[in-house]
């Protein structure tokens, strides 16, 4: 089945997530994340989500939530900041979206959440892109999406192929459970 069709039968459902972790086009993705170390992938993840709180910025000016759980979550992946204090501002962020009426705009605080949860574990690296997907096929509806969908998960695998090489290059600090 295409990825289309699945996705336009969970609309039908009514279902919030519109993609799944073995959705045919994460298959290339899928086995590139697993090649990665986990700092590669929290760079990758982070950088994803940079981008999607600059969209919201821009939409809720003064709502920080979204802004406020990326910083405090590179904090915590450089050691500066606990575990707790991180998993605070994600929670706040995710529940900015139980407070926005905007389908889209909801996916991507979800989506932010995920992205900045993969310094836990790389399990949640897969969210950010389920979440920003469904935002992206919110926001364009299932007849104008797939240029849209299928070019961004190219652009997720470039991304993650740049990572993959400059991650030993990188000049930040890590946390001692990162580099292990």
């Amino acid at each position: 089945m295409d990825w289309l069709e699945e996705v336009q039968q969970k609309i039908k459902r009514k279902n919030q997530i519109l993609f799944s972790k073995d959705c045919p086009l994460f298959e290339q993705l899928n086995l590139l994340l697993a090649q990665q170390n986990h700092r590669a992938v929290v760079l990758w993840a982070l950088e994803l989500a940079e981008e999607a709180v600059g969209y919201l910025k821009e939409k809720y000016p003064l709502d920080s939530r979204p802004a406020d759980a990326l910083v405090v979550t590179r904090l915590w992946a450089a050691g500066k900041v606990k575990m707790p204090v991180a998993k605070k501002e994600i929670l706040r962020c995710h529940g900015m979206a139980k407070e926005l009426s905007s389908a889209d705009d909801i996916a991507l605080c979800h989506a932010i959440g995920q992205a900045c949860g993969t310094v836990h574990a790389v399990g949640h690296a897969l969210g950010f892109p389920i979440y920003e997907l469904t935002a992206i096929v919110r926001r364009m509806g299932t007849e104008n999406c797939r240029t849209a969908v299928e070019g961004r998960v190219r652009q997720y695998i470039e991304q993650l192929v740049y990572w993959q090489e400059y991650e030993p290059g990188f000049k930040g600090e890590w946390a001692d459970f990162m580099v292990k």
